[in-house]
C-alpha cells in the first residue's frame, strides 16, 4: 500500500493543483473564471488509468482522502451501474453529498442533521440552496471555529463529482447532467473528474461538440501498470528484507495472468498473498522461513520429526552426498549436529540473497541499456532468466555479452558508475574487493583520455605526411603499409579495458547468480508450486461444474453419496441423478425416458420392485422435483429445448472434462 501511495502521489499533487486553480478562480471571481462563467465551461480533469479496472478503485479512494483532507468535503463518486437515467444520478449525487462530514462543530448543529433527515426534492436548484445555506453557515460562524475549518478545507470548497468509469456511462445521462451543470456553474464551484480506461477520445466519442464545448479538459496520465508492477517486484521481490521468495514458475504463473488477463497490480498481489498462505500451510518446514535474528531461535527449537523433514528435503540430501562419511552420519543421526548446520546453511541461504539482488541490479544495468534487449529489459525477465536456469549458459546471455564487449567508452563509464552506487548501498559485505575493482577500472579509463589526445595529435602528423607524398609510386606504398597494418591491427588499450571490464562483469555473474534451486534447503524459503497456484488462479469452470454434478462427494464429503464403478446413488442431490443420465444418452434426449429413469434411481431404496414400475405409477413430487433439476441443467447451459420434437431437450456439452 505505502508503495503504491508513493505511485500515485505525483498524479495526486497535481489532481490537486488542477483543483486550486479551479477554486481560486471561482473564490476571487478572476477575469479566467469570467470568461469560463460566460461559455458556461466546468473545470474538468481526464484521468486516464488504463485498462486494470480492478486497481481504478485504490486510486480513486486515495483521491479522495487526499481532497478531504485537504481540500473539499464535498466530493461525489459516481458509478455508471448506479445511475441508468440523469434522475439517479442526481439522487446518488445529493445523497452523497448531502451525507458528508463537513466539519466536527458543523455535526453538532441540529440545522445540518435536519438537512440530511428531510426529504429533499433531488434538482441542481435543491443542491445549490443547500451548498448556500453551508457556505453561508460557514460564513457566520465565529473566528475560531472558521480558523479551525479552514485549516483543513477550503472557504466555499468546490463540489466534486468523479466519475469512476465514463465509457458505461449513457451517452444521454451525461449529456444531460453537463448541460444542466453548465447552467448553474456560477453558481455552485462544480469540478469534474472523469474516470477513463481506454482514451481521451473517449470523451468526444461520447459527447457530441455542443455538449464537449461546455467542458474546460485538462489531461492527467496515471503510471503505466507494466511499469507499477515493475516497481511491486522491485521493491517486493527483489529484496532481502522480506525471507519468502517466489520460485520462477509461480513467479511466471503470476506475470502471465498479469499479462494475458487482466493487467491488474491488485490482482498480481492477491496471487503473492495466496502464495504466502499456501506455502505456510502446506510447507512443514515454513517455521524457518524468518529474518536471520530469528533463525537460530527456531531452529533450536525444532522437534525430532521436523528434522526428520530437513532429511527428506531433496536439496539437504545433495549436501548430504557431497560430504564426508563422518559427517553425512552425524547429519542423518544427531539432531543437534542437524540443527547447528541448518543455521549455518540458512545463514548462507540469506547471504546469497543479498548477494544475488546486487550483482542483479548490476547485471541489468548492463543489459537494459543493450539494443534488442536479449535478456528483456524489465529486471523482472531478468530475475525470471536467473531463477531458472544458469543464465551464463542460455544464448540471450552470450549475445548480450557481445553487444556489451562493443559498448562506447561514455556508456561504459555511465553503468560503472551505476554499480559503484548500487553495491555501495548494498547490505552484503562481500563487496569492497568487487567495488575498489570497478573503480579501478573508472580509473583507467580516464587515463585513456589524455593518451588518447597524444595519438590523435601523432595521427594528424601523419596525414600531413602523407598529404607532402605527391609521388605516385610512395603513395601507393605509403597506402599498401597501412592496409597491412590494419589487417594485423591489435587491440587498443580502449578495446583490451573494456573487454576487461565485460569479463570481469561475467565473472560475478557466475559466481552470484547461481539458481536459487542449487541452493541447499531453498524449499524453506520458496515457494515453487505453480500447478495448486494455477489452480487456485486459473478458473476452469466446466471442469467444477462436472466434477461437482458427476461426483458429489468430491465437494460434499458425505460418504452416502460416495459410490464406486461410475453407479448412481440415490441420496446425491437430483441435479446430479439427472446430470449422470444425461451423460448416457445422445444428441436429443426423450424426457419420458429421462423421468422413468430419474423415478427408478430415486424410488430404488424405497421400493425394491421399483425396477417394474410404469410411468403412470411417478409420484406428483418425483415428477415436481425432475422438472426443477431439469430446469437447473438448462439454466447451467448443459441442455436446451429442441425445435425437431417437443418432447426431447438437445444436449449440449460433449466431452470428458
Amino acid at each position: 500500500q505505502q508503495i503504491q501511495e508513493d505511485l500515485n502521489k505525483q498524479l495526486l499533487d497535481n489532481l490537486v493543483s488542477f483543483l486550486s486553480r479551479s477554486h481560486s478562480a471561482f473564490q476571487e471571481k478572476t477575469t479566467e473564471w469570467t470568461c469560463r462563467m460566460k461559455f458556461r465551461e466546468i473545470p474538468t480533469a481526464a484521468l486516464v488509468l488504463g485498462v486494470n479496472v480492478t486497481d481504478h478503485d485504490l486510486t480513486f479512494r486515495g483521491l479522495s482522502d487526499v481532497l478531504q483532507d485537504n481540500i473539499t468535503p464535498y466530493i461525489a463518486l459516481l458509478e455508471a451501474k448506479d445511475c441508468p437515467g440523469i434522475k439517479n444520478l442526481m439522487q446518488k449525487l445529493m445523497g452523497q453529498l448531502m451525507n458528508c462530514d463537513i466539519d466536527v462543530d458543523s455535526l453538532e448543529d441540529e440545522d445540518c442533521v435536519q438537512v440530511s433527515q428531510n426529504r429533499i426534492r433531488c434538482s441542481m436548484s435543491s443542491l445549490i440552496s443547500w451548498y448556500e445555506s453551508l457556505t453561508k453557515k460557514t460564513d457566520s460562524e465565529t473566528p475560531s471555529k472558521k480558523r479551525n475549518s479552514s485549516s483543513r478545507h477550503w472557504q466555499s470548497p468546490p463540489v466534486v463529482v468523479i466519475f469512476k468509469d465514463m465509457e458505461s456511462f449513457t451517452t444521454k445521462v451525461l449529456q444531460d447532467f453537463i448541460i444542466i451543470s453548465s447552467q448553474h456553474i456560477h453558481e455552485l464551484p462544480l469540478v469534474l473528474i472523469f474516470g477513463i480506461a481506454t482514451s481521451p477520445m473517449i470523451i468526444h466519442r461520447l459527447l457530441p461538440h455542443s455538449v464537449s464545448s461546455l467542458l474546460c479538459i485538462e489531461l492527467f496520465q496515471s503510471l503505466s501498470c507494466k511499469e507499477h508492477l515493475s516497481t511491486i517486484i522491485d521493491k517486493l521481490l527483489l529484496t532481502s528484507r522480506f525471507p519468502f521468495k517466489l520460485g520462477e514458475k509461480v513467479l511466471q504463473v503470476l506475470i502471465n495472468i498479469f499479462l494475458y488477463h487482466d493487467f491488474s497490480v491488485q490482482n498480481f498481489i492477491k496471487g503473492f498473498q495466496l502464495c504466502i498462505v499456501e506455502h505456510f500451510y502446506s510447507q512443514p518446514l515454513s517455521v524457518l522461513c524468518c529474518q536471520p535474528v530469528d533463525v537460530k531461535k527456531r531452529v533450536y527449537s525444532l522437534s525430532h520429526d521436523q528434522c526428520e523433514n530437513i532429511r527428506r528435503l531433496s536439496s539437504f540430501r545433495r549436501y548430504v552426498e557431497k560430504q564426508e562419511s563422518g559427517k553425512q552420519i552425524a547429519l542423518l543421526t544427531s539432531d543437534s549436529f542437524l540443527k547447528e548446520e541448518t543455521e549455518k546453511l540458512l545463514e548462507d541461504l540469506h547471504v546469497y540473497h543479498e548477494n544475488y539482488v546486487s550483482i542483479l541490479r548490476c547485471l541489468h544495468v548492463f543489459t537494459s541499456s543493450l539494443p534488442k534487449y536479449p535478456l528483456g529489459k524489465q529486471i523482472r525477465e531478468l530475475h525470471c532468466a536467473c531463477l531458472e536456469n544458469r543464465v551464463w549458459e542460455t544464448e540471450e546471455y552470450e549475445s548480450s555479452l557481445q553487444l556489451a564487449r562493443m559498448l562506447n567508452k561514455t556508456d561504459l563509464v555511465t553503468m560503472l558508475q551505476q554499480c559503484v552506487e548500487i553495491l555501495m548501498s548494498s547490505s552484503g559485505k562481500e563487496f569492497d574487493k568487487t567495488v575498489e575493482k570497478l573503480k579501478e577500472f573508472l580509473t583507467q579509463f580516464q587515463n585513456l583520455e589524455a593518451e588518447a589526445s597524444q595519438e590523435r595529435d601523432v595521427s594528424v602528423s601523419s596525414q600531413k605526411e602523407l598529404q607532402k607524398k605527391t609521388d605516385l609510386y610512395h603513395l601507393q606504398k605509403t597506402l599498401l603499409e597501412l592496409k597491412e597494418s590494419r589487417r594485423s591491427k591489435k587491440l587498443t588499450k580502449f578495446e583490451m579495458l573494456r573487454f576487461e571490464v565485460v569479463d570481469y562483469i561475467d565473472s560475478l555473474v557466475r559466481k552470484y547468480l547461481v539458481p536459487a534451486d542449487d541452493r541447499t534447503l531453498h524449499e524453506i524459503v520458496y515457494f515453487n508450486a505453480a500447478t495448486v497456484l494455477r489452480g487456485h488462479l486459473n478458473a476452469a469452470p466446466r471442469t467444477a461444474l462436472h466434477t461437482a454434478l458427476n461426483n458429489p462427494h468430491w465437494y460434499l464429503k458425505n460418504q452416502a453419496l460416495k459410490c464406486d464403478g461410475g453407479g448412481i446413488s440415490n441420496k446425491a442431490p437430483d441435479i446430479c441423478i439427472v446430470y449422470k443420465l444425461h451423460l448416457e444418452c445422445g444428441r436429443l434426449i426423450n424426457l419420458v425416458d429421462w423421468l422413468e429413469a430419474f423415478a427408478t434411481v430415486v424410488m430404488a431404496a424405497e421400493e425394491p420392485n421399483a425396477d417394474a414400475a410404469s410411468s403412470d405409477q411417478v409420484d406428483d413430487i418425483i415428477h415436481a422435483r425432475f422438472i426443477r433439476a431439469v430446469s437447473e441443467l438448462e439454466l447451467l447451459g448443459f441442455i436446451k429445448p429442441s425445435k425437431q420434437k417437443t418432447d426431447h431437450v438437445a444436449r449440449l456439452t460433449w466431452g470428458g472434462c
